[in-house]
């Protein structure tokens, strides 16, 4: 295998100027660049990478940190990371996904400082350790999300205006004509739960009305899966109250359960229940009849957001905590209709 040596001696120039054409800590000539860059590739040089991050005091690779308690790749996250990619592929960086359980996080062999010069955190919830951690560290951070309490104006972060989107949505299902509307949420203490639960109330109290006892249900952090918290929430809501014409669920993948729900009850969509998703997954797609209503998040411009926003981070001389706001938009098809006169 071919050493520094090696190339510096192909290339008639010194181990200094080897390192900084790889390095570019300081600026070599066009000529010697390019006898070097030829002499390393005849002899299948590759520097190495720990060194050389050692000496630039970079790695050139960013983190994306996703809650393990709560990660499955749906394609929310899929099309996130796609817009993050993207923009790391752009600027010649390389990507660390961490989805570590927090039970090793508590586990001292376990504990160490990621290889990364930035992280981008997902899903952030009240209390959470891993923001004070990159907070008080001074690595720079930016959340997909919007941060909890003391943290929102410290820490840059992308977001959807999620308190907006559910307030259209409520607004849209009302101004129908529904009434009882289920609400199907993201589990309690994170952050876009909080915002879409506000939105959703807030969309009741505008229309000089109020959303009944016990409608917004909050999925549980572990245990059931988004389809079977949909199918059982709704199945039992349900039975329990003929009054309810419509549902909101925080994900298609709930809302596929809230269909399998109606099924089993006789229930026509949208007939007698109208479905809406804070969600517009094509993958799933074929599995709604009639077609899903939801809301296009951009998910892969947040993540293309979150990465230049880490970047900028990471290249300014003074920190500064920047919020980006991606539009959304209603995405309406066959599962949304006036409620009927009655239902058995």
């Amino acid at each position: 295998m071919a050493t520094i040596d090696d190339v510096a001696k192909a290339s008639g120039v010194s181990k200094g100027t080897v390192s900084s054409v790889f390095s570019k800590k300081r600026p070599i000539s066009k000529e010697v660049t390019e006898r070097v860059l030829a002499a390393a590739k005849s002899l299948h040089y590759k520097p190495n990478y720990w060194a050389r991050s050692l000496a630039s005091r970079s790695t050139n690779i960013l983190g994306l940190n996703i809650r393990g308690e709560s990660f499955q790749f749906g394609q929310f996250h899929l099309s996130l990371l796609n817009g993050v990619l993207r923009v790391c592929y752009e600027r010649g960086y390389r990507l660390l996904v961490n989805t570590l359980s927090p039970a090793y996080l508590s586990q001292v062999e376990h504990i160490a400082s990621d290889p990364v010069d930035g992280e981008i955190l997902l899903d952030p919830i009240d209390g959470d350790e891993r923001i004070a951690d990159r907070f008080e560290s001074g690595l720079p951070v930016v959340i997909v999300g919007r941060p909890p309490g003391f943290y929102e104006g410290r820490v840059s972060y992308v977001d959807n205006d999620n308190v907006g989107m559910a307030a259209q949505v409520t607004r849209y299902l009302l101004e129908l004509g529904h009434r009882d509307i289920l609400f199907l949420n993201a589990p309690s203490g994170s952050t876009v739960s909080a915002d879409r639960g506000a939105g959703y109330a807030a969309a009741f109290w505008q229309a000089g009305l109020e959303p009944k006892p016990g409608r917004m249900l909050h999925k549980p952090l572990q245990g059931l899966s988004s389809h079977a918290f949909g199918y059982e929430s709704a199945f039992a809501a349900l039975s329990a109250s003929p009054d309810v014409t419509a549902v909101i669920a925080d994900t298609d993948t709930m809302a596929l359960g809230v269909y399998k729900a109606a099924e089993r009850l006789g229930l026509r969509i949208p007939e007698q229940l109208s479905v809406f998703a804070f969600s517009d997954d094509s993958v799933l797609s074929p599995e709604f009849s009639p077609p899903l209503t939801g809301v296009r998040l951009h998910a892969d411009r947040l993540g293309a957001e979150a990465t230049r926003l880490l970047l900028e981070q990471i290249g300014a001389a003074e920190k500064s905590a920047k919020r980006v706001l991606v539009p959304t938009e209603l995405v309406i098809r066959g599962s949304v209709a006036p409620p009927a006169a009655s239902r058995p």
